[in-house]
């Protein structure tokens, strides 16, 4: 190993960390001015929901085909480059990034996006698997792309080459990252949004219920996170600089393209957008609710409800509520 190859390494895991915001930073609407574009294009599109550049049509065997691109690659440590090299991870993102999805770039992270798959029985093509070989690392250490036919696209180890090979031992996480097609296709968002109802007097309702009809949420719910950011008040703001009836930050309000925060109807709609996008990413309510309160990099990074007092409560408080509503 060079002196160049662990610099290039370093060099990777500081740009890594300097894109997961510090827990500190995080309130009620954590996803702010200076993070959320970079949240809609990285983090929603692990769903194939935000896009740059059509991944709502995304589908596993369009990775494969992008890994299988890659196969007889050099292994090349730290390398992301489809054309001179990848590690395990690099193979991961640059499959994955070509169709406009960027996953994070080590493999521990990796391992933790979408949302976890049962077993190898469920495990479908484009899920990444993953395996924990080292008690030295916090999470896995060895990344690929499954295939299918219990068959997986890796980057083996330095002095290999991408390959097409068995899966033998069973990994230790299985994510996907890309949604359910069946789901997506078979039932239609104003489908879903017309069997919900808000609850009886709750102020904006047909807002609610148009915006929930639009992304195919339960109104509910998004009634729910209204009573909860800013008690139905339009003109809320928050010490942290949170505005509207959602409390939306400035930066994440012109990210979802609405200019008047203040605005119950641009407030609702945008807060919709956002809460599909996280639904997508994460594959659960509470999750969901968790990355609006506390930012998707805290999901991602305690792999679940961050324990901090406030986003505990949060999505408690907000489950509560829909409980009460169903």
């Amino acid at each position: 190993m060079s002196i160049t190859d662990v610099t290039a390494r370093i060099s990777q895991i500081q740009a890594q960390l300097a894109l997961l915001p510090g827990s500190s930073s995080f309130s009620s609407s954590a996803v702010g001015a200076t993070g959320f574009t970079d949240v809609l294009s990285r983090t929603s599109a692990t769903a194939g929901t935000t896009v740059t550049g059509g991944t709502g049509a995304v589908t596993g065997d369009q990775v494969v085909a992008k890994a299988k691109e890659m196969l007889g690659l050099p292994y090349v440590w730290g390398g992301t480059d489809p054309q001179r090299g990848v590690d395990c991870s690099g193979l991961v993102q640059s499959a994955y990034s070509s169709l406009g999805i960027e996953l994070p770039r080590l493999s521990a992270d990796q391992a933790r996006a979408g949302r976890p798959v049962a077993s190898m029985s469920d495990a479908r093509p484009g899920d990444l698997i993953a395996w924990d070989n080292s008690s030295r690392n916090n999470g896995a250490d060895h990344i690929a792309i499954y295939v299918g036919n219990g068959q997986m696209i890796e980057a083996p180890r330095p002095g290999g080459k991408v390959q097409l090979v068995p899966v033998t031992t069973p990994p230790d996480y299985i994510r996907r990252v890309l949604p359910d097609a069946a789901t997506s296709s078979t039932v239609s968002a104003s489908t879903v949004a017309s069997a919900r109802t808000v609850p009886p007097g709750t102020p904006y309702a047909d807002l609610f219920q148009q915006a929930a009809s639009a992304h195919g949420l339960d109104p509910a719910l998004l009634a729910a996170v209204a009573r909860q950011e800013s008690g139905f008040d339009p003109q809320a703001v928050s010490p942290a600089g949170a505005q509207g009836l959602m409390q939306l930050m400035p930066g994440t309000a012109q990210g979802l393209g609405v200019t008047n925060p203040f605005d119950p109807a641009q407030a609702i709609g945008g807060a919709a957008q956002l809460l599909d996008d996280l639904m997508g990413r994460f594959g659960s309510t509470e999750l969901a609710l968790a990355a609006y309160n506390a930012g998707p990099g805290a999901v991602l990074r305690y792999d679940g409800i961050p324990p901090y007092p406030e986003t505990q409560a949060y999505v408690k408080s907000i489950m509560s509520r829909l409980e009460v509503a169903a």
